[in-house]
């Protein structure tokens, strides 16, 4: 029997209370019919006895408080699904926007996902290719891991996601079972239409799926972005055995909603006014990374955020870093000197690296490489605070070798160009011609056996390069 609840209790910002409901579940979907006729949806997002509380997704204006008629549906919110969703363009509640059409599900699953069972997961290994010479060499993206990007305001993290979406490429897969959802949250409409344009000049669109929250849509479709897009993710990967990479950004927009919500509903702030569940509530979005027992697919997450003031210590990156396997970690300085993709390199990790790289994922010698290549950078920052105290011509000779090789290091290993697409064995042997320059005395981090056959390998093809 369906039952409409005439007018409203109470109406506060995006929210509406109504009194007397009876039979309602948490999350569930309810139709509000204005008068005029149109159409509104929301969710119960607090139940107290008889009175429901009602987050409405597209905004309150207009809602009658005498003649609106509330509909429960019975149902949580749901996302349609079809094969035919890849290279569609949606907002941010999964509702085409491209013109073509609605879709038609084969299926509809809440947004909310269904949590894996930690026996059922399988841990992750090989690596994805992203052609940037400091993540494949350095932080290397594992298939089925979650690492976020942590960025800055008015940094170049726009760039380097869509750079990743062109070239992604993960071993094993083809392009029929690989494809991107690419979900971008509170961004500026030319933000949008750039993601959009790269994507479809590059020729990728066609195994990308995009979800559009601009920052004038509703702040409450913004708290429902991620979870449409990974429920999208979910369906192709464990239903239709695809290998799926999610890029979310910007998880500070997605935060900043929660908050402002979460000051809707009166709730007790916690950390910088955030609410008190905002590490669970990361939690259950960046938890649906990985692979299951019994199917083919995986889904690998890459959150982007911006570091509010670049303070790493803000909640944001801070509980991010708490629930995902490592990070990479942009530097404004860098960006200030030209280079690009900025990465800094001793802040990021990935804490999965060590298993999917290696004989049989990359080459025998990766894991030797990044080892010595994180060493010795650290050496050229020392080398670099003793030059600004003593000046560089006092620095010994070793030092100025340090010097060197970090000014070399950035220019040409960690600076590529925004269409530049290196291949693994390019951007490791790079590295080995970088290590060049300091002596073999300094290459502690390296077996003599591996030392010996890049040496060889080194005067065999380039003899005036070869390590000494």
């Amino acid at each position: 029997m369906l039952i409409d609840y005439v007018g409203v209790k109470e109406i506060n910002g995006s929210l509406i209370v109504i009194d007397g409901v009876k039979g309602v579940s948490n999350e569930e979907i309810v139709d509000i019919r204005l008068e005029d006729g149109t159409v509104r949806q929301g969710r119960v997002v607090q139940i107290e006895g008889e009175r429901i509380v009602v987050q409405v997704f597209e905004g309150t204006r207009n809602i009658s408080l005498v003649n609106a008629k509330t509909r429960l549906t019975g149902h949580p919110m749901e996302q349609a699904l079809s094969p035919e969703i890849i290279g569609r363009v949606l907002d941010g509640a999964g509702r085409p926007i491209d013109g073509l059409g609605d879709i038609f599900p084969e299926k509809r699953a809440n947004i909310n996902g269904t949590p894996i069972n930690p026996v059922s997961r399988v841990y992750p290994t090989n690596y994805i290719n992203t052609g940037i010479s400091t993540i494949d060499t350095l932080i290397t993206l594992i298939r089925g891991q979650k690492l976020p990007i942590f960025s800055g305001s008015g940094m170049k993290h726009n760039d380097l996601a869509v750079q990743i979406v062109r070239q992604a490429r993960i071993t094993g897969a083809t392009e029929d079972n690989f494809c991107v959802v690419f979900a971008a949250m509170g961004v500026q409409k030319d933000v949008a239409e750039y993601f959009r344009k790269s994507f479809e000049e590059s020729g990728v669109l066609s195994h990308v799926v995009m979800l559009l929250n601009l920052s004038n849509d509703p702040i409450i479709e913004r708290t429902l972005t991620p979870r449409c897009a990974l429920t999208i993710a979910e369906y192709l990967a464990f239903d239709l055995d695809m290998h799926v990479l999610v890029i979310m950004t910007d998880m500070t927009s997605y935060a900043e909603a929660l908050r402002e919500f979460s000051s809707s509903k009166g709730e007790i702030p916690g950390r910088k006014g955030y609410p008190g569940y905002l590490y669970s509530d990361f939690a259950s979005l960046y938890e649906r990374a990985g692979m299951i027992k019994g199917h083919e697919g995986s889904v690998t997450q890459i959150p982007i955020l911006t570091m509010p003031n670049d303070d790493i210590t803000h909640p944001i990156p801070d509980l991010t870093g708490y629930i995902t396997e490592g990070q990479i970690t942009l530097d404004r300085s860098l960006q200030g000197q030209g280079y690009y993709p900025p990465v800094s390199v001793l802040p990021s990790l990935s804490r999965l690296m060590k298993d999917g790289i290696g004989e049989g994922f990359t080459r025998a010698d990766h894991q030797a490489l990044a080892n010595q290549l994180f060493a010795s950078y650290a050496k050229v920052i020392d080398a670099r605070s003793l030059a600004s105290v003593i000046g560089e011509e006092e620095l010994s000779p070793i030092d100025k070798k340090y010097i060197e090789f970090g000014k070399q290091f950035e220019q040409r290993f960690v600076n590529q160009g925004f269409n530049e697409n290196r291949d693994i064995t390019e951007s490791l042997d790079l590295g080995w011609e970088l290590l060049s320059i300091l002596p073999r005395s300094e290459l502690d981090r390296v077996d003599d056996e591996i030392l010996d056959m890049i040496i060889k390998s080194r005067e065999k093809n380039k003899p005036q390069n070869a390590i000494h």
